[in-house]
C-alpha cells in the first residue's frame, strides 16, 4: 500500500527528473545555438566583404553590425579616391607643411616604414604617382607610359623621401607630388581590427574574409578540425591548386597579378607595382602568406610578389608563425 510519504517522494523525483530533462534540453539548445551558421556578404573598401560566424543569430547580427562599423572606419581613414579621408587631405597638403596624424593613421604609416625597411624598398606605399601614370585609377589611351614619364613619376616614389617626426607623428612630403597609397596593408588592418571587434562578442568560430585578406578564428568549424583553405590557381582563377591548406587561428593573404590588372596594346599589366622599375607586374603567379596578424600577411604578400623567394626564406626566419606559398603554372593539377 502506498502511502502519502511515498507518494510525495515519486512525485519529488519526478519533479527533480522533470527539471533535469529542461535543463538539458536548454543545454542543447544552446550548444545548437552556438554552433548556427551566419553568413553575410557585403562590397566595402573596393572589394567584397564575407563574413562566417558560428553563434546564435542574434549574437551573430550584433558582431556583424561591428565588423561594417570597423570597416568604414578604415575606408573613412584612408580611401584614397575620397577627398575627406584623412589620408588624402594629409596627400594634398604635406608637400607644403607638416601634416599631424591620428594615432590610427600614424600607426599605419609606423607599420608601413617597418614594411618598407624590411622589403628593401619593394613595398612602398608612395607608389601612388606610378599607378596613376599606368591608369589604374583612371585609364589612359592605348599607347605604354613613355620612359620620360616614368622616370618622372619615379621621382615623385620613395618612402625615404619622407620626413616622419615621431615626436608630434607629423609627415612632410619633400617632393612636390608624393602621395601615399596604404592599399597594400590597409584591408590587413580592417581585418585584424575586425577579428579584434568580433571577439568581444565570445565568437571562436568563423572566417573574416575582406577580398582575400582572411582570419580563420581559433575554432574550427562544427566537426571538422581545421578550415580547409584552396588557393586559385594563377592561370586559371576558376580553378584551384592541388594543395590545400588545413588552418586555424591564423590570417592569410594572397597576392596574384590575375584579379586586378590594366589591358595596354592588347597585354596586360598587373596592379601590383615595382617601384624600383617603375613598372606593374607581368606572369603568372600568387604568393600565399600565413602569418600570426592579418596586417602583417597582407603586406608580406605584396613584398614577396615583387622580390620572390629570397625574401620568402627571410620573412619566415624573421617572423614567427610565417609561412609562404609561391604558386607558380607548373603548380596546377595536371
Amino acid at each position: 500500500m502506498m502511502t502519502g510519504r511515498t507518494r510525495f517522494g515519486i512525485a519529488l523525483a519526478l519533479l527533480l527528473l522533470a527539471g533535469m530533462l529542461l535543463l538539458v534540453l536548454q543545454l542543447l539548445h544552446r550548444v545548437s545555438e552556438r554552433n548556427t551558421r551566419f553568413d553575410r556578404i557585403f562590397p566595402v573598401m573596393g572589394t567584397v566583404a564575407e563574413l562566417t560566424f558560428f553563434t546564435s543569430p542574434g549574437n551573430a547580427q550584433s558582431a556583424a553590425d561591428a565588423v561594417v562599423d570597423v570597416f568604414d572606419e578604415v575606408t573613412n581613414l584612408c580611401n584614397v579616391h575620397d577627398p575627406e579621408s584623412e589620408l588624402s587631405r594629409l596627400n594634398a597638403t604635406a608637400a607644403e607643411k607638416p601634416f599631424v596624424c591620428s594615432p590610427e593613421l600614424w600607426f599605419l604609416l609606423l607599420e608601413s616604414r617597418k614594411a618598407y625597411a624590411f622589403s628593401d624598398g619593394a613595398f612602398d606605399i608612395t607608389s601612388k604617382p606610378l599607378m596613376d601614370l599606368w591608369g589604374f585609377y583612371q585609364k589612359r589611351g592605348g599607347s605604354l607610359p613613355t620612359e620620360l614619364e616614368i622616370a618622372e613619376a619615379q621621382s615623385r616614389v620613395g618612402l625615404n623621401k619622407v620626413i616622419f617626426n615621431d615626436d608630434d607623428r607629423s609627415v612632410k612630403f619633400t617632393v612636390p607630388g608624393m602621395s601615399f597609397d596604404l592599399g597594400g596593408i590597409a584591408k590587413g588592418y580592417a581585418v585584424d581590427r575586425a577579428f579584434e571587434a568580433v571577439s568581444k562578442f565570445g565568437i571562436r568560430r568563423g572566417v573574416i574574409n575582406l577580398g582575400g585578406n582572411l582570419r580563420l578564428f581559433p575554432e574550427p568549424p562544427p566537426g571538422r578540425n581545421a578550415y580547409r583553405v584552396g588557393v586559385r590557381n594563377p592561370e586559371n582563377k576558376s580553378e584551384l591548386l592541388e594543395e590545400t591548406l588545413e588552418l586555424c587561428n591564423v590570417s592569410l593573404s594572397t597576392s596574384g597579378d590575375y584579379e586586378r590588372f590594366v589591358t595596354i596594346g592588347g597585354v596586360q599589366y598587373g596592379h601590383i607595382m615595382n617601384p624600383v622599375t617603375g613598372r606593374p607586374t607581368q606572369g603568372t603567379h600568387s604568393v600565399t602568406v600565413i602569418a600570426p596578424s592579418a596586417l602583417l600577411a597582407d603586406w608580406l604578400s605584396t613584398a614577396i610578389f615583387l622580390q620572390g623567394e629570397a625574401l620568402a626564406h627571410r620573412a619566415e626566419s624573421s617572423f614567427g608563425g610565417v609561412a609562404v606559398l609561391i604558386a607558380r603554372p607548373t603548380d596546377k593539377k595536371p
